[in-house]
Formats: structure tokens, sequence, C-alpha cells
């Protein structure tokens, strides 16, 4: 007879089996077999989810960067890789969870090259913008420079994360120059009288003044990309300006809502309204010329194009929205 070999017996501890995603199961409960009671009908308990050593170096190298100051920002003052390691992942849980923005005519907008984006622009904080810019940078991974007003880069905090995450002074050089390097260019032409237009008047555009945008697009020789934004106007509903103490701090408005100031900080959380970005065929601004954008008729003519587009989108926008937070 041959030699008798003795089965090793497992002693009871954690379970031998894997998940179907390949992570071991977790359940204790075992018997001697080594697999959990459980297991065979499938109640398997979730792995858990933690970072990889992959993303633990990224992160030790991104801190020892900053530390060190080995990371490359612009003449702008734009910092690319805070804005996509940081500021990114936070701007992605609005645009993506909170007001579940739905992108249309991506492909409208110029894979490289420059371009102006302009939009119109409401709820009494400028948040329009910055969902737009984060979103497309999820969305088709570019980078929009927004021009904002020389208030933003007063504020405290504020200022300097503006020129950080790559927004800019909107005066002419600067966008010229940006435009120039191949840039996509946010621009928002109705400023204060949109982002602070009342509740009654949400989605009226207001006036685009005397059409900068189109000198700039045409001294470029960049397209025009119109961009309504749906959604947006009803976050905060304004329905008071407080002038009398907006003068007194030398702001363009203070906001009076139907919760902000009686709530207080929980007056400040913006309604979780349901978005829609949508961008319209680009308008060519190459075959005027050279001297073209100072002809003031073409100007006139081409902001009144851009308006009207972005006013009609708003209109059929709204009609086939089927609820403001669904």
């Amino acid at each position: 007879m041959g030699e008798v070999v003795p089965i090793p017996v497992r002693e009871p501890g954690s379970c031998t089996a894997t998940t179907r995603r390949g992570a071991r199961c977790r359940n204790r409960a075992v018997d001697v077999s080594g697999f959990c009671r459980v297991h065979g009908g499938g109640a398997v308990e979730a792995p858990t989810v933690a970072p990889s050593t992959e993303e633990i170096d990224e992160l030790l190298a991104f801190l020892r960067r900053r530390v060190t100051g080995e990371y490359e920002v612009d003449e702008f003052g734009f910092d690319p890789e805070l804005t996509e390691t940081i500021l990114a992942p936070l701007a992605r849980l609005f645009h993506r969870r909170y007001f579940r923005v739905e992108w249309r005519g991506l492909e409208h907008i110029p894979r490289d090259g420059a371009a102006l984006l302009v939009s119109n622009h409401a709820g009494t904080i400028p948040m329009d913008a910055v969902i737009m810019k984060f979103g497309l940078l999820d969305q088709i991974e570019r980078h929009v420079r927004l021009l904002a007003a020389d208030l933003v880069f007063r504020l405290p905090f504020v200022g300097e994360l503006a020129r950080k995450s790559g927004n800019t002074l909107a005066c002419d050089e600067d966008a010229l120059r940006l435009l120039e390097r191949g840039e996509l260019l946010g621009v928002f032409p109705e400023g204060y009288k949109g982002v602070g237009k009342l509740y009654k008047d949400r989605y009226k555009l207001q006036r685009f003044g005397r059409g900068g945008f189109i000198e700039l697009g045409l001294r470029a020789g960049a397209p025009i990309v119109p961009v309504a934004i749906v959604g947006s106007e009803e976050i905060y509903p304004l329905i008071s300006h407080a002038r009398p103490l907006a003068r007194m701090l030398k702001l363009p408005y203070v906001p009076v809502t139907p919760f902000f100031p009686w709530l207080g900080p929980l007056g400040m959380l913006p309604l979780p309204t349901k978005w829609t970005i949508e961008f319209r065929p680009p308008i060519a601004t190459d075959g005027h010329g050279e001297e073209a954008w100072q002809d003031s008729l073409l100007v006139f003519e081409l902001t009144d194009r851009v308006r009207d587009e972005i006013q009609g989108t708003l209109t059929r926008s709204l009609a086939s929205r089927r609820s403001l937070f669904l």
C-alpha cells in the first residue's frame, strides 16, 4: 500500500473566495472549508475603497512640488496643476452631482486653437462661468480662460484663486494675447447687469455693450461660439439689490433672496436646479479682413447675431424643460 498523505485542515478564518471585482471577500464568519456561509448566495461584502499606492505617490509628489515651488505658472498667474488636482475635483461635485449638467453641442467647440465662448450670464454670483469652465475641462479636456471684472481680483482669497485657475482681467490686451496663443476664451457680455438680474427678468438678455468681444474675435480671426445656459438663473432667486447698502459697500449690488440674509449661512446654499448648457455652431470671423474690427456696422451686426442666437436657444430650451429640478 502506498503512503497515506494527510489532507491539511484549514482553520476557521477569512473567506478565500473573491468578489466579482476580483477583491477578497472580507467576511470572517467562515467554516473549515475557508468559505463564508453566505458566499454562495452572493451576499458578498463590497470591497473597501482605499487609495492605491500610485494615488498616494502622486499626492505626495504634488505636495512636494508645492512646497519646493517646482510647478509652472504662466504670465497670467495660471496654475494648471493646482486647477486640475485640487479645484477640478471640487467643481466636479457641482456640475455632475448637484446641478446635473446636460451638455449639448460639444462638437461645436474647437479641440485646438483659439475660440470665444460667448454666454448669457446670471445667478446672483457668477457660478455659471465656473461650472462651464470646469465642466469643459472634464468634457473636452481644454481649459477655458475666463475674462473677469476687476472686482473679482480685488476680493481677498477669491482674486488669488481666480488668477490661479486661469481667469484674467477683462481687458483687450490680455484677451488678445490669450487668443493669439490659441486659448479658449470665456466671455459674458452682460456683465454685472446679467449676473444681477432680478428673478422676474430671468432669461431676458441684457445689453451686450459695444461688442468688444466681436472686435477681439475679428482681430484674432477666432470663431465665436454662442452658449446658452439654462438653470443658473434660478439658483439664487434675486428679489432686491439693496442699493443703499450696496453704495455703502461700493458693490454693484447686495443680493436679497427669499432665503438670504434671512436664513443666515444656510441661505447661501444654491438651489439644486437642473442645468442645460448648449453650444451653438461657431460664427467665423476670419473672412472679413485685418481692419474689419474697426468697422462699427459689422461689429454691431455680429453682436446682434450672437445675442439673437443665444436668446433663441434659451427660449427653445426653456420650452422643452420638463421641470426646474428634474
